[in-house]
């Protein structure tokens, strides 16, 4: 048998953990300050903000920086996937520099095999959400050039669009970020490796990091004041 009880044990962990915590992050930010929430209202307040401008020239930039990140991201997925697929046939030589590591379990080729399947199933998702967060830019530019101007900024019909555009927006957003999350979750699959211990440690400090920026770092609590400054901004102005 290629893996053990500890083995089977710890894939089943790193999936319930990786699910989960999708689950969890999504269900949480609908109530709770965190990155994805805060992030959503400031793209609301842009969108409104860009209705009001003739020239946007400077959203065209911005946008294009976004998409310029994830097409870095997406392509090196590519690259660390061609790697990947380039160990299957190297697959004795990692056998011998995993069973030198003192701390290592006994190497089994069909289990080596198995657990860079694994890493090459993690970065085609990657990829997939990787290239949809790219399509999803694309649709916004289109709404954006086709965006009406409303000096006022006070048009309700607008004031809908504006929001649309942002949700279009704070999906592709979503997409970018499981996308990166497939990254952190492949450094844990790495301690797989090694020993499936390692592999469940790995995980655990995965989530923890992720909850941590997401919900609880210095950069969340300074996007969510500049939000409340931007909604208590926006109402003064509309009075």
């Amino acid at each position: 048998m290629p893996f053990s009880l500890l083995d089977i044990i710890a894939i089943a962990f790193f999936v319930i953990v990786w699910m989960g915590y999708t689950s969890f992050a999504r269900k949480k930010a609908k109530t709770t300050n965190c990155i994805a929430r805060c992030l959503h209202q400031h793209r609301i307040h842009w969108m409104y903000e860009l209705i009001t401008r003739d020239i946007r020239v400077g959203e065209a930039a911005l946008l294009a920086n976004l998409e310029r990140n994830i097409a870095f991201f997406a392509s090196t997925t590519l690259l660390v996937l061609a790697g990947v697929l380039t160990l299957f046939a190297q697959v004795e030589q990692l056998e011998e520099v995993i069973g030198s590591l003192p701390f290592a379990e006994q190497p089994n080729h069909f289990a080596i095999q198995l657990k860079l399947s694994l890493l090459a199933f993690i970065f085609i998702l990657a990829f997939f959400q990787l290239t949809w967060s790219m399509r999803q830019y694309g649709f916004l530019n289109v709404m954006i050039g086709a965006a009406p101007i409303d000096p006022s900024g006070k048009n309700v019909n607008l004031q809908k669009y504006a929001k649309q555009m942002a949700i279009v927006q704070d999906q592709a957003a979503h997409s970018y970020n499981y996308g990166l999350r497939s990254f952190y979750f492949s450094l844990a699959v790495i301690g797989w490796f090694f020993h499936p211990l390692m592999f469940v440690v790995a995980t655990l400090v995965v989530v923890f990091t992720l909850y941590q920026r997401e919900f609880t770092s210095k950069a969340v609590r300074a996007i969510t004041a500049g939000q409340d400054i931007l909604t208590k901004e926006r109402e003064a102005r509309l009075k």
